[in-house]
């Protein structure tokens, strides 16, 4: 019968580019440090996990210590370093009206930009000739493709594609449950704080506007109605915002409401 295997701490989270100064993106680590990470004890792998690793993201990225209530969120968070698994929090509600086959996998960036006025939501309005969703409000993102490593690196590239936002102006902090669309998509959230000083340079044929809305108005319960709507002859409850010059509804408004929920269960 033979050993058995112990799991080795990583901190891992699939976004492997190093930067100018020679550390990962994703993880933080040196080169020298990533490929040493398995001949270190799992005492070594821990200190540099909790003591020196986090230290470095708060330097590389410290636009992000300026986001309110950045350790409540991150508790609400699923971990960077697991992909959410399951078929959507919602699916269920749409057995009967997906189309064929398995679901195509698709990511999303809810972006949060810390400003001195509080924390804003960004958002984007899709250019009407989209096949998909055209003309609709939602997060930068989109399907994802086989050079993707996880969800986190498709709305890394997404986001870049769409409206030019680099990685080195993102921090990733987790992600929210995966959300199954009536197009056939499975949506997987990443929740990131997004760099103040970001100016997005829309893509033309994808993306016809980039604007934000303050975060305590989407968490705000109030704000929140139940839109029926039908559909192939059957009524659905969809969710919706109203703001001034938007209409924020359907899978966009579902991830926010998902984020709030996940927010009160976090003493």
């Amino acid at each position: 019968m033979g050993s058995p295997v112990r799991a080795v701490s990583s901190p891992c989270i699939g976004v492997c580019a190093l930067d100018a100064e020679g550390l990962c993106r994703g993880c933080w680590r040196t080169g020298n440090e990533i490929g040493s990470w398995m001949r270190m004890s799992e005492s070594e792998r821990r200190g540099l996990m909790e003591q020196v690793l986090p230290g470095r993201a708060r330097q590389a990225a410290s636009f992000a210590e300026r986001l309110a209530g950045r350790d409540r969120l991150q508790q609400a968070l699923l971990p960077l370093t697991r992909v959410p698994a399951g078929p959507g929090w919602n699916r269920s509600e749409l057995e009967d009206l997906l189309p064929p086959g398995p679901p195509v996998e698709a990511a999303v960036l809810a972006g949060l930009v810390p400003r001195a006025q509080g924390t804003q939501v960004l958002l984007t309005r899709r250019t009407e000739a989209l096949r998909n969703h055209g003309g609709q409000v939602g997060f930068p993102g989109g399907r994802m493709e086989k050079r993707d490593r996880n969800p986190l690196a498709a709305a890394l590239r997404e986001s870049n594609e769409e409206i030019a936002l680099p990685s080195q102006q993102v921090l990733a902090l987790g992600y929210l449950d995966p959300f199954i669309t009536i197009s056939g998509f499975r949506v997987t959230p990443v929740v990131a704080v997004v760099d103040p000083d970001f100016v997005p340079r829309p893509e033309p044929g994808e993306v016809a506007e980039v604007f934000e809305v303050p975060l305590d108005y989407l968490m705000d319960p109030a704000n929140l109605r139940h839109v029926d709507v039908e559909h192939r002859g059957r009524v659905r409850h969809v969710l919706e915002y109203t703001w001034p010059g938007q209409r924020i509804w359907g899978a966009t408004a579902a991830i926010l409401y998902n984020l709030r929920r996940r927010l009160e269960h976090v003493r």
